[in-house]
């Protein structure tokens, strides 16, 4: 299950290091870039973590980018991207990574247990904020903010979609990350 942790940390620090060439707004560019940086961060925090139970990181190969984070790598408004990545997806990862603290404590796992608790939550719930913030900062008027509502719809789909491909495969309801 932190294997899926960690291919989900990369692939959102690349997203958001992706559009940040593309953003014209400096303060969102400025979000994409913190997004990135902290989630890198939460890679290396997962991967030592992982190399501490004897997990070879040398060998760790991300993943193909799989139907969600394609869509989401395909948005192009600074609006759509906003909702997508630091609205939805982080929302996503809140959720998720408080059901997977609560099964690594029951398994006894308190290492990662902290991990998410103390350094990766904490960033998440930021960028989510930080998302809300600039989607009313940005989307100010009806067909803008249904623009935001109708992608954080469509993610939320895909996710729920790609969740469900994941758990079916590996036997576990619940893992890491958005």
């Amino acid at each position: 299950m932190l294997e899926i942790g960690l291919a989900n940390e990369i692939s959102v620090s690349e997203l958001a290091a992706a559009w940040m060439p593309t953003t014209r707004e400096l303060d969102v560019k400025i979000a994409f870039a913190r997004q990135a940086g902290d989630e890198a961060g939460h890679f290396q925090l997962v991967a030592a973590r992982l190399a501490a139970l004897g997990f070879d990181i040398a060998a760790y190969q991300v993943p193909p980018a799989n139907a969600l984070f394609e869509h989401v790598r395909g948005l192009t408004t600074t609006i759509e991207r906003i909702a997508a990545g630091l609205v939805a997806l982080e929302s996503i990862a809140y959720g998720v990574n408080d059901s997977f603290i609560a099964y690594c404590a029951r398994c006894g796992d308190i290492d990662t247990v902290a991990i998410y608790r103390d350094f990766i939550q904490p960033d998440e719930r930021a960028h989510q904020l930080l998302g809300r913030e600039l989607l009313a900062k940005y989307a100010t008027d009806r067909d803008q903010q249904q623009v935001a509502l109708d992608t954080v719809a469509r993610v939320l789909e895909l996710a729920a979609a790609t969740r469900a491909r994941a758990a079916a495969r590996l036997g576990a309801a619940c893992f890491p990350g958005c």
